[in-house]
């Protein structure tokens, strides 16, 4: 397989998607001219040209309500944030528009959309600009949410998240578009609703995804080094969420630690809590351990910064607290 980085898989499954089917089109803050913030979207101008590639405004509740109504009337738009924190300012058309339109409609109307870009933070931009917002939606019904972790993952999930008759979040990193990792030459889809076993371990199940997945490797690096084998699970979609590959690795482990780079309150670690110890309490010698950061806005200072994120150490020591060790 081909090695490529993160943000030309993000692009790659646009264009082919675009090639297939004439409807599905890309707008939103310097997708064309500038090969779009991130160059996730590097030559699509030139091949699809401005009526298909289209630099917006500085406006998130302007495009993202142009995107809806433009999926009510046949198109399959794709919306890029130049971060998820600008889209605060357009979430009154994701979560009162976009999410509730088919219900409102009686199924009249479906809102085939994907709105994508970077999630949670980057190094030091800020409070407002290092925000996790995944729960927020994924609280949502009528949205889908996905976070992958991978170039593989990104291409296979944002390929069927465009063709999804259904409003899905697509949530990337600023600090993984240069990630490089091998992608077939040949179509290929994910499912969404599907974890992945990134690691088979044996002694406690580590659930993750998106860019801190990074630290769970790391962590069971060392961990193996003494001896304790950790099982990571990507969730890659949090909502739906794939409770039975969860609740199965934990019925094996008996042991579970969730790794989430968001605030603690009603985040998607509680959740994941919450449906372990109701469908799977009799199975687990331990208590559930969940790490997130702090619960603070994100500070500048790095060394706040680096004490504010989670690390591998966190999942190091969160491990041998289920292990009693």
């Amino acid at each position: 397989m081909r090695t490529i980085q993160f943000r030309e898989a993000i692009c790659e499954a646009m264009s082919e998607e675009m090639r297939r089917d004439e409807s599905i089109y890309l707008m939103g803050e310097e997708v064309a001219e500038y090969n779009g913030a991130y160059k996730a979207s590097k030559g699509m101008l030139a091949e699809f040209g401005e009526k298909r590639v289209i630099d917006t405004p500085i406006a998130e509740l302007g495009f993202s309500g142009i995107a809806v109504g433009s999926a009510m009337n046949g198109n399959r738009p794709i919306v890029e944030y130049m971060t998820f924190n600008f889209c605060l300012v357009g979430i009154d058309q994701i979560i009162n528009n976009a999410a509730k339109m088919r219900q409102m409609t009686g199924g009249q109307f479906n809102v085939p959309i994907v709105f994508r870009g970077p999630t949670a933070s980057a190094g030091q931009l800020g409070a407002t600009h290092s925000q996790a917002l995944e729960n927020w939606f994924a609280n949502t019904p009528g949205l889908k949410v996905i976070v992958p972790s991978t170039p593989y993952d990104a291409k296979g999930l944002l390929k069927s998240a465009i063709r999804d008759n259904d409003p899905v979040i697509f949530m990337e990193s600023e600090q993984m578009y240069g990630d490089k990792g091998e992608v077939p030459d040949g179509e290929y889809t994910i499912p969404i609703g599907v974890a992945d076993v990134k690691r088979e371990g044996k002694d406690v199940t580590i659930v993750s995804f998106g860019k801190i997945i990074k630290e769970a490797f790391i962590a069971a690096d060392e961990l193996e080094k003494e001896g304790i084998s950790c099982e990571i699970i990507d969730l890659r979609t949090v909502r739906p969420m794939d409770k039975d590959a969860i609740l199965k690795s934990v019925k094996k482990t008996n042991r579970l630690v969730i790794l989430e780079e968001a605030w603690p309150v009603a985040s998607i670690s509680s959740e994941i809590t919450y449906i372990v110890q109701e469908q799977a309490f009799d199975f687990l010698d331990a208590p559930i351990q969940r790490i997130t950061t702090a619960d603070t806005p994100a500070p500048y200072s790095p060394v706040l910064l680096k004490e504010w994120l989670p690390n591998a150490g966190d999942v190091v020591k969160a491990v041998k607290k289920v292990l009693y060790k």
